[in-house]
């Protein structure tokens, strides 16, 4: 709506995790240089949590990006929250198998045969289970640190990633047997001030932005506001470029960052 107005050629702060609009700061690419690591040295369990909005999912999608030119094939469940069955079929669909399978012991067969098969072909095999804290049946835990039994002598046969919100790690820790199998835990934070400031440009500048727009202390105050989350800082900024345009501003300050947040609170936003 607001697009031809700023110059821009695309709404700039959606809310859906394309690696397209990744933003390469220090934090996120710690995680996706661990997360990688684990995966290329079949390390096993990795735990990767951060709060509501940090880019998680976004995250995941930029390392299954940087691994599409290598012999890895990847497996994500987005929702979770399944019985022991169909949690165990939804695994095999990941990797592209339809299985007719009824009881738990053939689809664990059909999973074990996989793997097997991903490794003779000298190909890894990699699990992403995001929204993972949404798990609350413990059984469901239990098969996921059985899948991480699947191993030869020297190495594990499968790379499994669980992604979710800060409360995933007590999960995990009063689950030992599923806690001693994570061998690579990150946890990701908000951004800074600075980093806020950047991500803002970087969203702005991949639409054909030739200037920031924001002025600095509208950005500053973005921050302030959302905490340097990246969900709540898209949000806000969407909304203040909507403002601006309504008000025919040739920037968007700090008055109008401000009046934004004022239509918020005044609607219960």
């Amino acid at each position: 709506m607001y697009e031809k107005y700023w110059g821009l050629n695309a709404a700039p702060f959606q809310n859906v995790p394309n690696p397209d609009t990744y933003y390469p700061s220090f934090m996120h690419e710690e995680a996706i240089t661990r997360i990688i690591y684990a995966i290329r040295g079949n390390k096993g369990g990795v735990l990767f949590t951060g709060e509501v909005g940090a880019g998680k999912t976004t995250v995941s999608r930029a390392i299954v990006r940087r691994l599409a030119n290598e012999d890895i094939d990847i497996g994500i469940i987005t929702n979770p929250a399944l019985s022991i069955i169909d949690f165990l079929r939804e695994i095999l669909y990941q990797f592209d198998i339809r299985s007719l399978a009824a009881g738990k012991l053939d689809l664990l067969h059909e999973i074990n045969d996989k793997l097997i098969s991903n490794f003779q072909k000298g190909k890894k095999t990699v699990l992403m289970i995001d929204e993972a804290h949404l798990i609350t049946d413990v059984s469901i835990l239990e098969e996921i640190r059985l899948l991480l039994n699947f191993q030869l002598n020297d190495r594990f046969l499968l790379t499994l990633i669980l992604i979710g919100q800060p409360e995933l790690k007590k999960i995990i820790q009063n689950i030992k047997p599923l806690e001693q199998r994570i061998t690579i835990k990150y946890h990701l934070r908000h951004f800074g001030v600075d980093d806020t400031k950047n991500y803002i440009i970087f969203r702005l500048r991949y639409v054909g932005a030739e200037d920031s727009i924001f002025t600095m202390k509208a950005m500053e105050l973005i921050h302030q506001h959302t905490g340097g989350v990246p969900r709540r800082i898209n949000q806000l900024c969407d909304l203040s470029l909507l403002a601006g345009y309504f008000e025919r501003k040739y920037c968007v300050d700090a008055a109008t960052v401000m009046k934004v947040l004022a239509d918020e609170e005044k609607h219960g936003a």
